[in-house]
């Protein structure tokens, strides 16, 4: 009887831990299209209104952005930690709600990216407005290094 209960127990917990897995895989694709852009887009729009440049905020890993990141974003750590989203948070607090900022991660394929969905979340809970998504569909290497797009190094 104890094995049984033991066993039920085991099954609980990885039928659990599958399902959170499964919450957190694939977030990225709940955000609506219209809040998002595309690597051509972006780029065009960067190219266009250099003077009205958006607050551009990569949200995923740190060695990501050190070895090639969007020229003028900012690093605050990656969203699917508190910590990050705190550091996200208090970035953004004075800014007018109507500020263009674009999110990026491009850490993982798009279906997968456990960072991009918090921060559009929490910026959209303080009331922002005009918040963008970068779309990523594999991964910042292939959808906008390897296309030739404007990349920075380092810190």
């Amino acid at each position: 009887m104890k094995i049984m209960l033991l066993i039920t127990k085991i099954v609980l917990v990885v039928a659990a831990a599958s399902l959170m897995a499964l919450q957190v895989a694939g977030q990225a694709t709940a955000i609506p299209a219209s809040r998002q852009i595309t690597p051509e887009d972006l780029v065009k729009l960067l190219q266009s209104s250099p003077e009205q440049k958006p607050l551009m905020i990569q949200v995923g890993s740190h060695v990501l952005y050190t070895q090639a990141h969007i020229p003028g974003s900012e690093y605050l750590g990656p969203a699917s930690s508190e910590a990050g989203l705190q550091l996200l948070r208090k970035r953004v607090a004075m800014l007018r709600r109507t500020q263009l900022i674009v999110l990026y991660c491009g850490c993982c394929p798009w279906d997968h990216c456990p960072n991009v969905k918090p921060a559009d979340d929490a910026l959209h809970k303080m009331g922002f407005r005009n918040v963008k998504v970068l779309y990523i569909a594999e991964n910042f290497g292939s959808d906008w290094v390897n296309k030739g797009y404007p990349t920075a190094k380092g810190d």
